[in-house]
């Protein structure tokens, strides 16, 4: 069972994708609804996947997944957003995350195609 820290600034999608998440056999450690709270919490709860909106009220998903990986965070992440990743050109490629999927389509299976330990960072 893996570790999942939940990113985004609202709480409804935060509590929907925990309940899917942990129904698909998850553990959802935390719930952060910015950046500086993604950060304090990923330091501390060490999470194995984070769930990684794009757009946060103090910061943007790229910079965010830059930041989680200059700190050392083990951590795969994960970008959502509820627009397409054709809507960011290059940047979802580009970025430090092992990938995207759009708010619409998360689900278990889909997390598992982009976390699956063949991804693992070294």
């Amino acid at each position: 069972m893996q570790a999942v820290l939940i990113v985004d600034d609202h709480e409804g999608f935060r509590l929907s994708a925990k309940r899917l998440l942990e129904t698909e056999g998850y553990d959802v450690v935390g719930q952060a609804s910015d950046g500086a709270e993604a950060l304090a919490m990923a330091r501390c709860l060490a999470p194995e996947v984070i769930v990684l909106d794009v757009h946060l009220p103090d910061t943007d998903g790229f910079t965010l997944a830059a930041e989680l990986v200059e700190l050392g965070a083990r951590a795969r992440v994960v970008l959502v957003s509820s627009h397409d990743a054709s809507d960011f050109g290059p940047l979802v490629d580009q970025s430090a995350a092992v990938g995207f999927i759009s708010k619409s389509e998360l689900s278990g299976a889909a997390l598992a195609r982009l976390v699956d330990v063949r991804n693992e960072p070294e």
